[in-house]
Protein backbone atom coordinates (compact mmCIF):
# COMPACT_ATOMS: atom_id res chain seq x y z
CA UNK A 1 0.00 0.00 0.00
CA UNK A 2 1.90 2.49 -1.24
CA UNK A 3 -0.36 6.27 0.59
CA UNK A 4 0.62 5.02 3.89
CA UNK A 5 -1.08 6.59 6.98
CA UNK A 6 1.80 9.04 8.96
CA UNK A 7 2.42 11.60 11.66
CA UNK A 8 3.76 14.26 9.95
CA UNK A 9 3.35 17.96 11.50
CA UNK A 10 -0.16 19.75 9.68
CA UNK A 11 1.33 21.82 6.70
CA UNK A 12 1.73 25.48 7.27
CA UNK A 13 -0.91 26.21 4.01
CA UNK A 14 -3.91 27.87 5.71
CA UNK A 15 -6.63 25.24 5.54
CA UNK A 16 -10.10 26.28 5.33
CA UNK A 17 -12.55 27.20 8.06
CA UNK A 18 -15.25 24.35 7.32
CA UNK A 19 -18.01 26.07 9.67
CA UNK A 20 -17.73 29.37 7.48
CA UNK A 21 -19.05 29.95 3.95
CA UNK A 22 -17.51 28.79 0.89
CA UNK A 23 -18.84 30.35 -2.44
CA UNK A 24 -16.26 28.44 -4.55
CA UNK A 25 -17.71 24.86 -3.34
CA UNK A 26 -19.40 22.87 -6.32
CA UNK A 27 -21.61 19.77 -5.65
CA UNK A 28 -21.79 17.23 -8.28
CA UNK A 29 -24.58 14.87 -8.37
CA UNK A 30 -23.53 10.97 -10.11
CA UNK A 31 -25.98 8.74 -8.38
CA UNK A 32 -27.10 7.87 -12.09
CA UNK A 33 -23.43 7.03 -12.94
CA UNK A 34 -21.96 5.49 -9.92
CA UNK A 35 -25.14 4.12 -8.76
CA UNK A 36 -25.75 2.80 -12.51
CA UNK A 37 -22.98 0.11 -11.42
CA UNK A 38 -25.72 -1.20 -8.69
CA UNK A 39 -28.56 -1.98 -11.15
CA UNK A 40 -26.86 -1.70 -14.96
CA UNK A 41 -28.44 1.63 -15.10
CA UNK A 42 -31.47 0.46 -15.58
CA UNK A 43 -33.33 3.43 -13.86
CA UNK A 44 -36.70 4.24 -14.77
CA UNK A 45 -37.41 7.66 -16.64
CA UNK A 46 -38.98 9.16 -13.80
CA UNK A 47 -36.28 7.88 -11.37
CA UNK A 48 -34.01 10.26 -13.46
CA UNK A 49 -36.31 12.96 -14.14
CA UNK A 50 -37.21 13.13 -10.15
CA UNK A 51 -33.52 12.98 -9.27
CA UNK A 52 -33.10 15.99 -11.87
CA UNK A 53 -35.54 18.36 -10.58
CA UNK A 54 -34.38 17.20 -6.54
CA UNK A 55 -30.77 18.45 -7.35
CA UNK A 56 -32.38 21.43 -8.91
CA UNK A 57 -34.17 21.87 -5.72
CA UNK A 58 -31.45 21.18 -3.69
CA UNK A 59 -29.05 23.55 -5.38
CA UNK A 60 -27.04 21.37 -6.50
CA UNK A 61 -24.19 22.74 -9.03
CA UNK A 62 -23.78 19.70 -11.69
CA UNK A 63 -25.87 16.10 -12.44
CA UNK A 64 -24.13 13.54 -14.00
CA UNK A 65 -26.07 11.70 -16.13
CA UNK A 66 -23.83 8.81 -16.62
CA UNK A 67 -21.35 7.24 -19.21
CA UNK A 68 -20.78 7.84 -22.62
CA UNK A 69 -19.79 4.18 -22.90
CA UNK A 70 -19.30 2.66 -27.00
CA UNK A 71 -22.41 1.08 -27.77
CA UNK A 72 -19.61 -1.39 -30.01
CA UNK A 73 -17.93 -2.59 -26.87
CA UNK A 74 -21.11 -3.02 -24.58
CA UNK A 75 -24.23 -4.52 -25.49
CA UNK A 76 -27.42 -2.24 -25.07
CA UNK A 77 -29.57 -4.79 -24.33
CA UNK A 78 -27.71 -6.09 -21.02
CA UNK A 79 -27.95 -2.40 -19.97
CA UNK A 80 -30.10 0.54 -19.17
CA UNK A 81 -29.67 3.94 -21.12
CA UNK A 82 -27.54 5.75 -18.74
CA UNK A 83 -24.39 3.33 -19.30
CA UNK A 84 -24.48 4.86 -22.78
CA UNK A 85 -26.32 8.89 -21.81
CA UNK A 86 -26.93 9.95 -25.23
CA UNK A 87 -27.08 14.00 -25.45
CA UNK A 88 -30.88 12.70 -26.90
CA UNK A 89 -32.14 10.85 -23.70
CA UNK A 90 -30.55 13.49 -21.74
CA UNK A 91 -32.78 15.72 -23.33
CA UNK A 92 -35.63 14.16 -22.95
CA UNK A 93 -35.39 13.96 -19.19
CA UNK A 94 -34.53 17.81 -18.86
CA UNK A 95 -36.88 19.20 -21.15
CA UNK A 96 -39.86 17.87 -19.48
CA UNK A 97 -38.88 20.47 -16.74
CA UNK A 98 -40.63 23.14 -17.64
CA UNK A 99 -39.03 24.93 -14.33
CA UNK A 100 -36.58 28.43 -15.08
CA UNK A 101 -34.21 26.80 -12.90
CA UNK A 102 -31.37 25.10 -14.07
CA UNK A 103 -28.41 23.08 -13.51
CA UNK A 104 -25.02 21.76 -15.29
CA UNK A 105 -24.72 18.64 -16.92
CA UNK A 106 -21.95 16.07 -17.04
CA UNK A 107 -21.19 12.69 -18.82
CA UNK A 108 -18.26 10.59 -17.82
CA UNK A 109 -16.12 8.88 -20.44
CA UNK A 110 -13.78 5.86 -19.58
CA UNK A 111 -10.46 5.99 -21.30
CA UNK A 112 -10.62 2.84 -23.58
CA UNK A 113 -14.44 2.36 -23.71
CA UNK A 114 -16.21 5.17 -25.38
CA UNK A 115 -15.42 6.37 -29.28
CA UNK A 116 -15.32 9.56 -28.16
CA UNK A 117 -14.39 10.79 -31.17
CA UNK A 118 -17.40 10.61 -32.82
CA UNK A 119 -20.12 9.93 -29.64
CA UNK A 120 -19.12 13.55 -28.54
CA UNK A 121 -20.58 15.79 -30.35
CA UNK A 122 -19.40 19.83 -30.70
CA UNK A 123 -21.04 21.14 -26.96
CA UNK A 124 -23.32 23.62 -29.18
CA UNK A 125 -25.31 20.62 -30.27
CA UNK A 126 -25.46 18.83 -26.82
CA UNK A 127 -27.30 19.34 -22.99
CA UNK A 128 -23.60 18.13 -21.84
CA UNK A 129 -21.40 20.81 -20.03
CA UNK A 130 -19.16 18.90 -18.31
CA UNK A 131 -16.85 15.60 -19.72
CA UNK A 132 -15.02 14.04 -17.22
CA UNK A 133 -12.30 11.31 -18.55
CA UNK A 134 -11.62 8.36 -16.09
CA UNK A 135 -8.53 7.19 -16.03
CA UNK A 136 -5.65 4.71 -14.60
CA UNK A 137 -1.94 6.22 -14.01
CA UNK A 138 -1.09 3.86 -17.12
CA UNK A 139 -3.33 5.68 -19.35
CA UNK A 140 -2.60 9.31 -18.93
CA UNK A 141 -1.32 9.97 -22.78
CA UNK A 142 -5.10 8.66 -23.91
CA UNK A 143 -6.51 10.44 -21.51
CA UNK A 144 -4.85 13.90 -21.98
CA UNK A 145 -6.11 13.13 -26.27
CA UNK A 146 -9.43 12.38 -25.17
CA UNK A 147 -9.31 15.92 -22.49
CA UNK A 148 -8.10 17.72 -25.54
CA UNK A 149 -10.67 16.33 -27.82
CA UNK A 150 -13.87 17.65 -25.35
CA UNK A 151 -11.84 21.11 -24.80
CA UNK A 152 -11.57 21.71 -28.97
CA UNK A 153 -15.33 20.75 -28.78
CA UNK A 154 -16.28 23.34 -26.09
CA UNK A 155 -16.77 21.43 -23.03
CA UNK A 156 -15.55 21.96 -19.43
CA UNK A 157 -13.33 19.06 -18.98
CA UNK A 158 -12.24 17.35 -16.05
CA UNK A 159 -9.83 13.96 -15.32
CA UNK A 160 -10.71 11.70 -12.90
CA UNK A 161 -7.47 9.32 -11.63
CA UNK A 162 -8.54 6.08 -10.57
CA UNK A 163 -6.88 3.75 -7.75
CA UNK A 164 -4.29 6.49 -6.84
CA UNK A 165 -4.11 4.56 -3.51
CA UNK A 166 -2.39 2.09 -5.37
CA UNK A 167 0.14 4.26 -6.79
CA UNK A 168 3.42 5.92 -5.65
CA UNK A 169 3.81 9.08 -4.69
CA UNK A 170 6.60 9.79 -7.38
CA UNK A 171 4.33 8.36 -9.99
CA UNK A 172 0.82 10.22 -9.07
CA UNK A 173 3.02 13.02 -9.10
CA UNK A 174 4.21 12.66 -12.29
CA UNK A 175 0.66 12.28 -13.62
CA UNK A 176 -0.51 15.27 -11.94
CA UNK A 177 2.14 17.32 -13.74
CA UNK A 178 1.28 16.03 -17.03
CA UNK A 179 -2.57 16.37 -16.80
CA UNK A 180 -1.85 20.00 -15.74
CA UNK A 181 -0.12 20.75 -18.76
CA UNK A 182 -3.32 20.40 -20.38
CA UNK A 183 -6.19 21.90 -21.36
CA UNK A 184 -8.13 20.17 -18.46
CA UNK A 185 -10.37 22.04 -16.02
CA UNK A 186 -10.53 19.89 -12.81
CA UNK A 187 -8.27 17.00 -11.94
CA UNK A 188 -9.89 14.46 -9.26
CA UNK A 189 -8.80 12.96 -6.67
CA UNK A 190 -10.42 9.40 -6.70
CA UNK A 191 -10.41 6.41 -3.76
CA UNK A 192 -11.92 3.87 -5.83
CA UNK A 193 -10.95 1.26 -3.16
CA UNK A 194 -12.71 3.18 -0.07
CA UNK A 195 -9.38 2.57 1.28
CA UNK A 196 -7.61 5.84 2.60
CA UNK A 197 -8.43 7.41 6.21
CA UNK A 198 -8.74 11.15 6.64
CA UNK A 199 -5.07 11.90 7.12
CA UNK A 200 -4.09 10.63 4.17
CA UNK A 201 -6.88 12.00 1.71
CA UNK A 202 -5.76 15.26 3.19
CA UNK A 203 -2.54 15.16 2.36
CA UNK A 204 -2.88 13.37 -1.10
CA UNK A 205 -5.86 16.86 -1.75
CA UNK A 206 -3.13 18.94 -0.78
CA UNK A 207 -0.56 17.57 -3.21
CA UNK A 208 -3.33 17.54 -5.76
CA UNK A 209 -4.09 21.37 -5.05
CA UNK A 210 -0.48 22.51 -4.86
CA UNK A 211 -0.16 20.95 -8.03
CA UNK A 212 -3.25 22.06 -10.13
CA UNK A 213 -2.43 25.36 -8.29
CA UNK A 214 0.48 25.81 -10.36
CA UNK A 215 -0.94 25.49 -13.90
CA UNK A 216 -4.21 27.30 -13.12
CA UNK A 217 -6.52 23.91 -12.07
CA UNK A 218 -9.04 22.93 -9.53
CA UNK A 219 -9.31 20.10 -8.03
CA UNK A 220 -12.66 17.40 -7.39
CA UNK A 221 -12.58 14.70 -4.94
CA UNK A 222 -14.25 11.19 -5.33
CA UNK A 223 -14.77 8.86 -2.32
CA UNK A 224 -16.13 5.56 -1.79
CA UNK A 225 -17.65 4.29 1.64
CA UNK A 226 -15.73 1.17 2.11
CA UNK A 227 -14.77 2.29 5.53
CA UNK A 228 -17.12 4.40 6.28
CA UNK A 229 -15.38 7.65 5.77
CA UNK A 230 -16.19 8.88 2.38
CA UNK A 231 -18.05 11.78 4.10
CA UNK A 232 -15.15 12.51 6.28
CA UNK A 233 -12.28 12.51 3.55
CA UNK A 234 -14.88 14.84 1.69
CA UNK A 235 -14.51 17.23 4.22
CA UNK A 236 -10.83 16.92 4.66
CA UNK A 237 -10.59 17.53 0.80
CA UNK A 238 -12.12 21.01 1.88
CA UNK A 239 -10.08 21.48 4.47
CA UNK A 240 -6.85 21.05 1.72
CA UNK A 241 -8.81 23.52 -0.70
CA UNK A 242 -10.86 20.68 -2.77
CA UNK A 243 -13.54 22.75 -5.21
CA UNK A 244 -15.48 20.21 -6.68
CA UNK A 245 -17.60 17.33 -4.34
CA UNK A 246 -18.87 14.09 -5.78
CA UNK A 247 -21.96 12.67 -3.81
CA UNK A 248 -25.16 10.62 -4.01
CA UNK A 249 -27.92 10.46 -2.76
CA UNK A 250 -28.50 7.96 0.20
CA UNK A 251 -24.61 6.74 -1.16
CA UNK A 252 -25.80 4.75 -3.93
CA UNK A 253 -23.18 3.73 -5.57
CA UNK A 254 -20.79 0.64 -6.53
CA UNK A 255 -20.20 -1.67 -3.27
CA UNK A 256 -20.27 0.40 -0.29
CA UNK A 257 -21.13 3.39 -1.99
CA UNK A 258 -20.07 7.08 -2.18
CA UNK A 259 -20.69 10.44 -0.05
CA UNK A 260 -24.05 10.61 0.31
CA UNK A 261 -25.62 13.67 -0.54
CA UNK A 262 -27.97 14.59 1.76
CA UNK A 263 -24.83 14.85 4.56
CA UNK A 264 -22.81 16.66 2.93
CA UNK A 265 -25.39 19.53 1.62
CA UNK A 266 -26.61 19.42 5.28
CA UNK A 267 -23.05 20.00 6.25
CA UNK A 268 -21.93 22.76 3.83
CA UNK A 269 -23.18 26.60 5.09
CA UNK A 270 -23.83 28.19 1.66
CA UNK A 271 -27.89 28.74 1.87
CA UNK A 272 -28.54 27.98 -1.61
CA UNK A 273 -28.03 23.87 -0.42
CA UNK A 274 -31.09 22.09 0.85
CA UNK A 275 -31.44 18.90 2.30
CA UNK A 276 -35.39 18.57 1.91
CA UNK A 277 -36.04 17.78 -1.87
CA UNK A 278 -33.42 15.10 -1.72
CA UNK A 279 -35.35 13.71 1.39
CA UNK A 280 -38.14 13.66 -0.58
CA UNK A 281 -36.78 11.89 -3.47
CA UNK A 282 -35.33 9.22 -0.93
CA UNK A 283 -38.74 8.78 0.40
CA UNK A 284 -40.40 7.95 -2.92
CA UNK A 285 -37.51 6.48 -4.79
CA UNK A 286 -34.44 5.39 -2.96
CA UNK A 287 -36.86 3.09 0.11
CA UNK A 288 -38.42 1.70 -3.47
CA UNK A 289 -34.83 0.26 -5.03
CA UNK A 290 -33.55 -1.37 -2.00
CA UNK A 291 -36.99 -2.92 -1.61
CA UNK A 292 -36.57 -4.32 -4.89
CA UNK A 293 -33.18 -5.75 -4.12
CA UNK A 294 -30.88 -4.08 -5.16
CA UNK A 295 -27.58 -3.66 -2.88
CA UNK A 296 -25.11 -1.49 -2.01
CA UNK A 297 -24.03 0.01 1.13
CA UNK A 298 -22.07 -0.77 4.63
CA UNK A 299 -21.22 -4.53 4.39
CA UNK A 300 -18.22 -6.39 5.94
CA UNK A 301 -16.81 -7.15 2.94
CA UNK A 302 -16.21 -3.95 1.83
CA UNK A 303 -14.83 -2.97 4.76
CA UNK A 304 -11.93 -5.82 4.18
CA UNK A 305 -11.28 -4.66 0.85
CA UNK A 306 -11.25 -1.14 1.66
CA UNK A 307 -8.37 -1.98 4.77
CA UNK A 308 -6.59 -4.09 2.41
CA UNK A 309 -6.53 -1.40 -0.70
CA UNK A 310 -7.96 -4.12 -2.88
CA UNK A 311 -10.46 -3.52 -5.66
CA UNK A 312 -14.36 -4.11 -4.41
CA UNK A 313 -15.33 -6.78 -7.28
CA UNK A 314 -14.22 -9.48 -4.81
CA UNK A 315 -16.70 -8.54 -1.86
CA UNK A 316 -19.37 -7.22 -4.57
CA UNK A 317 -18.83 -11.22 -5.43
CA UNK A 318 -18.40 -12.32 -1.96
CA UNK A 319 -21.99 -10.97 -0.81
CA UNK A 320 -23.93 -11.51 -4.08
CA UNK A 321 -23.09 -15.70 -2.97
CA UNK A 322 -24.83 -14.76 0.86
CA UNK A 323 -21.18 -15.76 2.20
CA UNK A 324 -20.79 -15.09 6.27
CA UNK A 325 -17.82 -16.69 6.88
CA UNK A 326 -15.74 -13.07 6.87
CA UNK A 327 -12.77 -14.14 8.54
CA UNK A 328 -12.06 -16.73 5.41
CA UNK A 329 -12.80 -14.12 3.07
CA UNK A 330 -9.94 -11.70 5.02
CA UNK A 331 -7.83 -14.48 4.57
CA UNK A 332 -7.92 -15.35 1.23
CA UNK A 333 -8.04 -11.30 0.63
CA UNK A 334 -4.65 -11.20 2.41
CA UNK A 335 -3.07 -13.64 0.69
CA UNK A 336 -3.71 -11.84 -2.75
CA UNK A 337 -1.31 -9.20 -1.05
Amino acid sequence: MPLKRNNEAPREKTERTLLSYTPELRVLDCTLRDGGLTNDFKFTDEFARELYLANIRSGVDYMEFGYRASREMFDVNKFGKWKFASDNDIREIIQADKSPETMDISIMADVGRCDYQTDISDREHSPVDLVRVATYINTIPAAVAMVEDAHAKGYETSCNIMAVSKSSKEDVTAALEQIARSSVDIIYVVDSYGSLYPEQAQALCSMYVDIADAYGKTVGIHTHNNQQLAFANTIEGIRAGVCYLDATVSSLGRGAGNCPSELLLGFLKNPKYRIDPILKFIEKHIVALRESGVKWGYDVPYILTGILNQHPRAAIECIDKGRKDYSQFYIELSENI
